[in-house]
Order: structure tokens, then C-alpha cells, then sequence
């Protein structure tokens, strides 16, 4: 030991605990190693999806990292499931909770075991953010490290991911291509281990992160099926040692202005609206106060400047290839736009790790000049009025329409909307609502990438708006609007809303409206009904205990 820790572990010492030494022995523990730190590896390992298919191997570099160091690691699993798989499913309303079910079972084994440090691991959409809740409720020194990103598909000469395939499906059912070229683009869209491809909600989560100062140098944009990821893991496993060595703790290092810097890199590269939603969960457990006017603030003045899938041409492989997110971020800093001073796991500060960082590849055409922006500001903007007084997030990255007045075509199931869709009866102008898919109405407040890819592929991305208190895939793209709060399930505004009622969502104001008078508002309350809450398993505990969209939909206390 290169210093005596204060570790947790120590417990073990007291003879008292002979019982419990005896089963750690089992497990390969010896004496020395009973005066080290226990590091738990959390890996997020499964065969349920390609996103984290290869953790296992990532979780064996961490745990040889940690015991080069001079910890004693142990890993552990925990759960994953696939949005991709569950999406346009029932399945889907286990998505979310899925979240919090990966915090709580983090929170666990670290805290029953008297772990010392954590790392952990996790590549789909929601065991990013499940870990980060994890590690701030924990308390003990920690890294992040994603899982990283799949490689692009190719067909024909064309990159291919999996919302190519989402799209495929409405351009099939509008009668552009055959059943053998969506079947030709199925079978080359997922090429192997990694999460989705584009500024997708993995990518973003996980360049958050980064970000935030929880994840090593290039951790985010590093590919899954590479030796760089590999090496990221190891070095994870080190670094937890030395932050148990200088004593730092995730709560010195994800403060409000790291969470500011999370919300600036998100904002430039075009992430996903989930998002909003993680970042408020990640800094509930963590104690910060943040809001979803911090987003709003953080929106006017940061640049969109990456052309990133879905709104543009390339994905996170390219980007890693020019530079990768830590030339990103170095550009941003050089701009002023993030606090260098923000302190990182590597246990310095964010400037000081950047000053090491590489610059941007010569030539390279994703991330765009700041005089020159894919938007001035940013692109995903929090919208508020009649019929979403918390406040809703839109996308608007490559949406040329900036007003939208129609009317209301209400549906309070994603199925009865899709089926709406495929039977061509929306048609354009028509403000597509789908309701009762909250948090607590969905349960489990579903995505509704499969609809939004649907109406893309035929045609009326832009000609149609797409309104929910359900979520919205970071794949999305087109006039969507989610996380309209509060959710149809506890009365909200959308509970009201009527068949052909005018709603206008205008991006510019930031208003999204229905042209509803109060006092006929009020008479429909008056007349509205509360559908049950589902009572049965994981969503029935989820129903009861979630909070609102607008408050990061949360399972633990709120006020």
C-alpha cells in the first residue's frame, strides 16, 4: 500500500468478523489483501443487446487495473435492456424504470459489501445514467466508463445505423422500397458490439459524462470494438485507487458547474432530449440543484456545432477519428464556453486535462466553425404554455419549421396512433397527440422513436407534429415534442385536450399551446376521470413512486 486508505473495508480487520473474512476467502481474498481496498467493477455484461455484449471483457481490464494499482476488485453484475428491441413494444415501459433499477442494484452491492470504490460500466441508454445515479447516492470514489459506440453499417455504399431501419419501415409502408431492400438494410444495420451509432441518448449520456468530469479523457467517444476502450477500462481501475489515495469523492467533482459543462457539450453536439431528463435525475442524486431552466439558460448561449446523426451526416466513429470528444471540448474551453477549473477523475482539473488533449483533425468537416453553427443556439429547447405549465423539450437540430399551428388528433396509446399512421389517416398539418404515456401513465414513460421514424419515412417529418408526455429516442427527428408535464395521468393540461382543439408549438417563443378557453378548461377537469395506476411488479412500484418528467422522473424522495 502505498498509503494507509481510509477504507471501508477495514471493518474486516476486527477479529469479530472472521465470518465474514471466511466467505471473501472463498472468493479468492488473502490476508494481504484484506489490508487493500475493495473496488467493486460494475459491468453491465449481457447478451440481450449488441450495446453491451463485450462488457464482460471491458470489466476484466477494469478489475486488472485496479489490482495493478493496488485494490482488491470484485465484479459484479447488474441488468440491461435494450430500447432498440423493446422499442414500438409493450416492452418499452420497462426502459426507464430500468434505470433506476440499475442505481438501486449498484447502490447495493456497493453499499451491503463495504466496497471502497466503484467502477462501473454500462453502454445502452439507460445504464449510463443508472450508474451515475449509482455512484451519487453511493458516496465512495469513483469513474465511469462507456461501454462505446458500434461501428457504422454499410449497404450499397450508404452508412447505416438503427433508426435507418426504423425509417426503412415507413418508406416501406409508403410503398418507396421492397420488402427485400428493408430486409437488406435489417441485416446490415447492426454490424456488431456497441451502442447506436449517432449523437443518440448512449452518445450523449456518455459524452456528458465525460463532461462532467466522471469518466476518463475519450471514454465517451471511443469505440466499443477497439483497443482504446479496452485501455480506457484498465486505466478506469488505476484511476479509482488514486482517488481513494487523494480522498475524491463524486460530490468534488460533479458540481453545478460541471453539470454546466455536461449540458454545454450536449448542446454542441446536437444530443439527445433524454438528456434533460437524465442530467436532472444524475444531479438529484448527487444534491445539486438543477432545473430545467438551467437548460433553457444553457440553450441561448451555446452553439450547436456538430453534424451528427439525426439531424446530420456523420456518427460517433467518424467524430473519434478526427479527434474524438476530448478535441471537442478543447475547442469549446478555448471559446470560453466550459469552466476549466471543474475537477475531473484523473484528479485534475478539466483545462489541465485538455491542455494534453489533441486538436481537431485539419480539414475534418463534423464539427463546424463557431462562425459558421449547424444553429446559433442550442437544440434542444424547453418549451412551456397551456398545455405544458412544467415545461416540455423539443429537438429542433435540421427542423426548418419554426411555428406549427393544426389541430389535435388525439390518441391515448402509442398502438392506436401508430395504427393511424399506417392506415394514412393523419394527414399534414395535423398536431399527432399520444397521451397517458408518462411517467406514471405508462408506466414507465415510453419512447416513441418507432411513430417518429414512421411518419419520417413517410414523409411528413416536418409536415406533422408529434406531441406526447411519453419520451422521444435520441433518434428521433422531425417536430416532436416530449416530456409534456405534468403527464395526462395526474390531470395535466394534455388530459384536457379535445379532438380538433388548435395547438401551436412555436420554437422561437418557446410557447407550445391549445386555443382552449380557462373556463372551458375548467369544466373538462371538472368532468375528467383519473385512470388507475398500474398495481402489478416493477411498473406498479414505478407508477406509485415516480416523479414528474420535469423534476428528472426520479424513484426516490422529492419535494
Amino acid at each position: 500500500m502505498k498509503k494507509d486508505l481510509r477504507i471501508k473495508s477495514k471493518v474486516f480487520d476486527d477479529q469479530k468478523r472472521a465470518p465474514n473474512r471466511a466467505m471473501l476467502r472463498a472468493v479468492g481474498v488473502t490476508d494481504e489483501d484484506f489490508k487493500k481496498p475493495m473496488i467493486g467493477v460494475a459491468s453491465t455484461w449481457s447478451e440481450v443487446t449488441p450495446c453491451n455484449i463485450h462488457i464482460d471483457k471491458l470489466a476484466l481490464s477494469a478489475k486488472e487495473g485496479a489490482r495493478e494499482a493496488g485494490g482488491v476488485p470484485l465484479i459484479f453484475n447488474t441488468i440491461t435492456v435494450s430500447d432498440g428491441i423493446s422499442m414500438g413494444t409493450s416492452g418499452m415501459r420497462y426502459s426507464l424504470p430500468s434505470r433506476d433499477v440499475i442505481a438501486d442494484s449498484i447502490e447495493t452491492v456497493v453499499g451491503a459489501e463495504n466496497l471502497d470504490g466503484l467502477v462501473a460500466i454500462g453502454g445502452c441508454d439507460k445504464n449510463i445514467p443508472g450508474c451515475m445515479i449509482a455512484i451519487g447516492h453511493s458516496e465512495v470514489p469513483a469513474v465511469f466508463v462507456y461501454g462505446g459506440t458500434i461501428a457504422p453499417g454499410f449497404r450499397n455504399g450508404e452508412k447505416l445505423d438503427i433508426v435507418s431501419v426504423f425509417e426503412g419501415v415507413g418508406k416501406h409502408n409508403n410503398g418507396d422500397i421492397n420488402d427485400d431492400e428493408l430486409h437488406g438494410i435489417e441485416c446490415h444495420a447492426c454490424p456488431g458490439a456497441g451502442s447506436c451509432g449517432g449523437m443518440y441518448t448512449a452518445n450523449t449520456m456518455a459524452t456528458a459524462v465525460e463532461a462532467l468530469g466522471m469518466s476518463l479523457p475519450g471514454s465517451s467517444s471511443n469505440p466499443a470494438e477497439s483497443t482504446y476502450k479496452l485501455e480506457d477500462c484498465r486505466q478506469a481501475g488505476e484511476a479509482v485507487y488514486h482517488l481513494l489515495e487523494k480522498e475524491i469523492y463524486p460530490k468534488d467533482i460533479m458540481t453545478k458547474e460541471a453539470f454546466e459543462n455536461a449540458i454545454t457539450l450536449v448542446m454542441a453536439l446536437g444530443g439527445s432530449t433524454n438528456a434533460v431528463l437524465h442530467l436532472l435525475a444524475i444531479a438529484h442524486s448527487i444534491n445539486v440543484d438543477l432545473t430545467m431552466d438551467d437548460f433553457d439558460r444553457m440553450q441561448k448561449k451555446v452553439p450547436h456545432i456538430a453534424d451528427l446523426k439525426p439531424s446530420g451526416k456523420y456518427v460517433m466513429q467518424d467524430l473519434h477519428n478526427v479527434g474524438g470528444v476530448p478535441a471537442v471540448m478543447k475547442v469549446l474551453l478555448d471559446a470560453g464556453y466550459l469552466h476549466g477549473d471543474c475537477l475531473t477523475v484523473t484528479g485534475k482539473t478539466l483545462a489541465e486535462n485538455l491542455a494534453d488533449a489533441p486538436q481537431l483533425q485539419e480539414g475534418q468537416k463534423i464539427i463546424l466553425p463557431f462562425e459558421k453553427p449547424y444553429r446559433e443556439t442550442g437544440p434542444l429547447v424547453i418549451l412551456k404554455g397551456n398545455l405544458a405549465p412544467n415545461g416540455a423539450v423539443a429537438k429542433v437540430s435540421g427542423v426548418k419549421v419554426k411555428r406549427h399551428t393544426g389541430p389535435a388528433r388525439v390518441y391515448n396509446t402509442e398502438e392506436e396512433a401508430t395504427n393511424a399512421v399506417i392506415n394514412n389517416e393523419i394527414n399534414e398539418g395535423d398536431v399527432l397527440v399520444i397521451r397517458y404515456e408518462g411517467p406514471k401513465g405508462g408506466p414507465g414513460m415510453p419512447e416513441m422513436l418507432s411513430i417518429s421514424a414512421i411518419l419520417v419515412g413517410k414523409g411528413l417529418g416536418e409536415k406533422v407534429a408529434l406531441l406526447t408526455d411519453g419520451r422521444f429516442s435520441g433518434g428521433t427527428h422531425g417536430l416532436v415534442v416530449g416530456h409534456i408535464a405534468p403527464e395526462a395521468q395526474v390531470g395535466g393540461p394534455i388530459a384536457l385536450l379535445q379532438e380538433g382543439d388548435l395547438v401551436t408549438i412555436d420554437s422561437e417563443l418557446q410557447e407550445i399551446t391549445m386555443e382552449v378557453a380557462a373556463e372551458e378548461l375548467k369544466r373538462r377537469q371538472e368532468k375528467w376521470v383519473q385512470p388507475p395506476l398500474y398495481k402489478k411488479g416493477v411498473l406498479g412500484k414505478y407508477a406509485h413512486n415516480v416523479s414528474c418528467s420535469s423534476k428528472g422522473a426520479v424513484t426516490d424522495y422529492v419535494k
